[in-house]
């Protein structure tokens, strides 16, 4: 069922993070509202997966606080933030080649349940078995939930690591560049399914890909040596002279 999808439901305030002495974010805050897709975007060496990690709990900020739905996520180990509502994909896939699509998405329900138990009635593993087959229907990939998962194609992997994100029914879907490594076919097909998701839950994504981010974005984060450069709707951040200046020269344009 669709989650309340008004008001604030992520905000960072002063997020610093520090790795020795090189200072990787410094002074970030910025609020994240309920039932947008907002994309955090930046050249090379941002910061961006650094913010992405911190917000979903991957790593610690050195400086600053962090609040979902008004409560402090500081201090909390990642696995909590899967319990508060926030649930994340990865760069690079990360599934099981070797078992099944519907299997990958099963061990993943089994993992927010209880320990596995050999004697657990019938009744409660059909409701592990709807559950994965549910989310592999948000994603597409009911018709192949047989399949061994190296079969699929590139794109249906990364759709594939969706659903397993998606089996702990999260508020807040933070996806780490979905459309890494794929051809505009599958960069297609994927912009659809991110479209789809936004209609049920709060999407965040880091991409690199400029023309899709402005395509798809509600809202744009844009992140320069690990400051806060631009934040606004997509064709604020099209015409911003500083984006338009971190950008110039790169492949990714603004068409």
């Amino acid at each position: 069922m669709k989650s309340d999808m008004s008001g604030e439901l992520l905000r960072a305030e002063g997020i610093g993070k520090r790795f020795g002495g090189f200072v990787a974010l410094e002074g970030i805050s910025v609020s994240f509202a309920a039932g947008q897709l907002t994309s955090i975007i930046g050249p090379n060496g941002a910061g961006k997966s650094t913010f992405f990690n911190i917000l979903s709990g991957a790593l610690t900020p050195t400086s600053g606080k962090l609040h979902f739905r008004g409560r402090e996520l500081n201090g909390l180990p990642q696995h909590r933030f899967v319990h508060q509502g926030i649930s994340r994909s990865y760069q690079i896939t990360n599934i099981f080649p070797d078992l099944s699509v519907h299997e990958n998405v099963r061990v993943a329900v089994q993992a927010l349940t209880v320990s596995y138990d050999i004697w657990r009635n019938r009744t409660r593993l059909t409701e592990l078995h709807a559950r994965a087959d549910a989310a592999l229907d948000a994603v597409g990939l009911l018709g192949r939930r047989g399949e061994l998962a190296k079969f699929l194609s590139h794109g249906q992997q990364r759709a594939l690591e969706i659903a397993i994100a998606l089996v702990s029914e999260p508020e807040l879907l933070l996806l780490d560049e979905p459309t890494a490594g794929m051809g505009p076919e599958e960069t297609k097909d994927m912009v659809a399914l991110l479209e789809r998701l936004a209609d049920k839950r709060t999407v965040l994504l880091v991409e690199h890909k400029m023309k899709m981010v402005l395509g798809l974005s509600k809202r744009v984060v844009v992140l320069h040596h690990g400051r806060l450069l631009a934040d606004g709707a997509p064709d604020e951040i099209r015409s911003n002279p500083e984006v338009r200046r971190v950008y110039l020269g790169q492949s990714e344009g603004y068409g």
